[in-house]
């Protein structure tokens, strides 16, 4: 059975960025195969969604040093929430207990009611 779960995203360097933690399900299967999606939808689920579909790729305690792995995690914060912790180094021991993962999905396929509207932003 696939893996399926809400997550919040982000627009990351071509991609959608997720943070997810190595002690979950959903981490262990993409490690063991990266390809997946991800459905964006519209906050009352009505008016668009998007269908990301590709291959995951992560930043996590066992292929980054611990300088990458946490400037990911700071940009995932950041992104996500559109703003900026109050206490880095406070947020910086809770991601590591956490073993918090940067994730990026790069598209190989996208579809969705809402495509022609993000065609639309893109080109302007």
């Amino acid at each position: 059975m696939p893996q399926l779960s809400i997550v919040t995203v982000y627009p990351r360097d071509g991609g959608v960025g997720i943070s997810i933690t190595e002690t979950r399900a959903k981490f262990k299967n993409l490690l063991r195969d990266p390809r997946c999606s991800v459905l964006v939808s519209h906050v009352d689920w009505w008016s668009g969604f998007l269908v990301f579909e590709g291959t995951a790729e992560m930043i996590h305690s066992g292929n980054a040093d611990p300088e990458t792995l946490r400037i990911a995690r700071r940009h995932i914060f950041s992104a996500t929430t559109r703003r900026r912790s109050r206490d880095w180094d406070e947020y910086d021991r809770i991601t590591n207990e956490d073993k918090r993962v940067a994730m990026i999905v790069r598209p190989a396929h996208i579809y969705g009611s809402a495509l022609a509207r993000m065609q639309a932003a893109l080109a302007k």
